[in-house]
């Protein structure tokens, strides 16, 4: 089957002179069965017609934001809810620029803003724009807002210049968009379970302990495997983030609420253990509140260990088993002790006593360890993108 057929594809044409290359684009997704909507920025408009998109298209136009007849249909909200994918092309420096800065006083850049959907980029200019610092910032926060990035290729420019900036050729974005697909379709065959948060361990009715994790990296690896059309399940301990929508999402509270939800919702192909499991609890849980006093003693037992408890099940442990390890000394030696203690495939480790990087930040910085016992390193970037790399990964070892 065509993994483009009935596929909605929203293309911005933007003001460049690779502008003439989208008609070969929308041409090309016609060909494979796609629905193609565009839309036409008014500098994109002195490079194709209205006229040539639409007949390629077979469908209107979408150009002024302000078009009283547009807006009635509230074309910002309705087109970037329609698309399956959008794709920018030619994303040229200014585009770029204002992307990266939320800007929205176009109909184009307004869709964007308002999109839940994947965004391509296909970036097109001179080499000198496309190698300045602005622009490399830019782009930057762009992917790090999750925007895909096509190219640019090398080549002769319609400046007369040599070098990177050439948009890519229409195959190659079409192939691209085609393989965006076709991961998606193989994913969902796959089940995911991620654990994410803090636990609580309660004293008395009114008294637990704690730890300081947000949850945010765990939010974000669900997020992710959820964009990439895996099957997925969030288990959260009790954080101040808002519900993953489009997951199965299961909130608890305790180490044995956690655990009991875990094994309920496996087998699982893969499982990521992010979640900051309290390492102890309270031997003696009071019912009453404690009254104050000069002083209280805390009898504190070892808690359960869900990580190798699943990964060390003889039926139940996931193909791809992934533990988390925060660590404040010593990263490299606890986090290969702690991949065989716990019999993980894999250990992402981060030294939490980097402020800019640990608990509450949305930046992180993390070392993979692998059973085979290589390991890599994924420098300071957002939690976003930090997910997005991981679960790239994944998907290259279960394809």
């Amino acid at each position: 089957m065509n993994n483009l057929s009935s596929k909605k594809i929203l293309l911005i044409i933007c003001g460049g002179i690779s502008a003439y290359k989208c008609l070969e684009i929308i041409r090309g997704l016609k060909k494979n069965n796609a629905q193609v909507k565009t839309i036409l920025t008014k500098s994109a408009k002195e490079f194709v017609t209205s006229l040539s998109v639409s007949s390629l298209s077979q469908e209107k136009v979408y150009e002024d934001l302000f078009s009283v007849e547009n807006e009635s249909e509230m074309d910002h909200i309705s087109l970037s809810r329609w698309a399956d994918l959008i794709l920018v092309a030619p994303a040229t420096a200014n585009t770029i620029s204002k992307l990266s800065s939320g800007s929205s006083d176009d109909l184009a850049s307004t869709v964007i803003l308002a999109s839940d959907k994947d965004i391509y980029l296909a970036p097109a200019m001179n080499v000198r724009m496309w190698e300045h610092p602005s622009t490399k910032e830019n782009l930057t926060k762009l992917r790090n807002y999750g925007y895909k990035i096509i190219g640019p290729e090398v080549g002769d420019m319609a400046c007369g210049e040599f070098g990177k900036g050439k948009m890519t050729e229409p195959n190659n974005i079409l192939k691209e968009i085609k393989i965006y697909f076709n991961t998606k379709e193989k994913n969902k065959k796959y089940k995911v379970l991620v654990t994410a948060g803090p636990t609580r361990e309660y004293i008395d009715p009114v008294r637990f302990i704690t730890n300081m994790s947000s949850g945010k990296q765990g939010y974000e690896i669900a997020k992710s495997f959820r964009d990439n059309g895996f099957e997925t399940t969030l288990i959260s301990g009790q954080t101040n983030l808002e519900p993953v929508t489009g997951v199965n999402f299961i909130k608890v509270d305790t180490a044995k609420e956690m655990y009991y939800e875990t094994i309920n919702n496996l087998p699982a192909d893969v499982a990521v253990f992010s979640a900051a499991v309290s390492d102890y609890k309270v031997k003696n849980y009071e019912n009453e509140k404690i009254k104050k006093k000069e002083s209280l003693n805390l009898d504190l037992i070892k808690n359960i260990d869900i990580l190798a408890n699943v990964s060390k099940h003889n039926s139940l442990r996931p193909k791809l088993t992934i533990g988390f390890a925060a660590e404040t000394s010593d990263l490299v030696k606890n986090s290969l002790k702690k991949l065989e203690e716990k019999n993980c495939d894999w250990i992402v480790a981060n030294n939490v006593s980097d402020t800019s990087i640990g608990f509450n930040s949305e930046d992180n910085q993390v070392s993979i360890f692998y059973k085979n016992n290589s390991s890599e390193t994924l420098y300071k970037m957002s939690k976003s993108l930090i997910a997005k790399e991981l679960v790239n990964r994944v998907i290259d070892k279960l394809n």
